[in-house]
């Protein structure tokens, strides 16, 4: 009896150790190109292509040399206004519209939430003629309010939402209706507080994609000075073609807001994207 005990210890201890070795290696594959990236920011000259490391070859020169040359500061804004205005309306209109699609029954709501399912099977790239188009009437071209609107609420966002209002008590809405409170106030005061966690996923996942926008930017915006972080690196890139290492310090600066958002939302987003499959 010991003997089979022991045998199975060890054969957990095995799967155990084996796991977390794959995992260990598919962590570093993954982190690999970030750390070379890491690294050759902090290193100059002829040393930012070598492959043998050493702590004399850093230089923080490359970090000091991109913000004077490129106006760092305006790019970094322009890149926070897209970002964060994106996120506010994406949150609160998808929200608003995932609310009724949950609690309310009326005539093609089915077919209404069908829809929005499918359209997530529709490339971005699809869109982006008609929604130059609009951009066009509205005339918003150059302006802010272009990059962020045609992707501002998303059918993923909506879809999640509507998960995460599924899983709040039906109880709650009822007893808030006994006590007078309308539609929106039970939106506000009840619905709301309970799928946080899955508006963090969507905090998480609009960062990252407004962050990083590049395309779009360049289609909406003519003046570069308007340009977001991501798209002003690219757009200078044959400028520091020469420089490698201002290519790769400015690309850091932009990865690291990203990484302290996921970090702060974490907690949240297994919670709310397990929520939403169970749903």
């Amino acid at each position: 009896m010991n003997k089979l005990v022991m045998k199975r210890k060890a054969k957990k201890a095995a799967d155990y150790f084996f796991t977390y070795l794959l995992l260990i290696v598919i962590a570093i594959i993954c982190a690999g190109p970030f750390i070379w990236l890491l690294l050759s920011s902090l290193r100059t000259g002829a040393n930012i292509y070598n492959l043998h490391f050493s702590i004399s070859d850093f230089s923080f020169s490359n970090y000091t040399g991109v913000m004077e040359y490129m106006n760092l500061p305006k790019y970094i804004w322009n890149t926070v206004i897209i970002t964060f205005g994106g996120i506010i309306i994406d949150v609160v209109f998808s929200s608003l519209c995932a609310y009724p699609l949950a609690t309310m029954e009326f005539k093609g709501k089915n077919i209404i939430f069908t829809i929005l399912v499918g359209t997530m099977i529709i490339p971005a790239a699809a869109g982006m003629i008609i929604n130059y188009l609009i951009i066009t009437k509205m005339h918003l071209l150059n302006t802010m309010l272009g990059v962020i609107l045609p992707s501002s609420t998303k059918a993923f966002s909506i879809i999640l939402l509507r998960q995460a209002y599924l899983g709040i008590p039906k109880e709650l809405i009822e007893a808030a209706k006994l006590d007078g409170a309308g539609e929106l106030k039970i939106w506000k005061n009840v619905m709301i507080p309970g799928i946080l966690p899955s508006v963090s996923t969507i905090v998480i996942f609009d960062f990252i994609a407004n962050w990083n926008a590049f395309l779009w930017p360049i289609i909406v915006l003519q003046d570069p000075e308007k340009y977001p972080l991501a798209t002003a690196l690219q757009y200078l890139n044959g400028s520091f073609s020469y420089k490698f290492g201002y290519v790769a310090s400015g690309t850091i600066i932009s990865i690291i807001p990203v990484l302290i958002v996921f970090m702060m939302f974490q907690k949240n987003y297994i919670e709310a994207v397990s929520g939403a499959v169970k749903g």
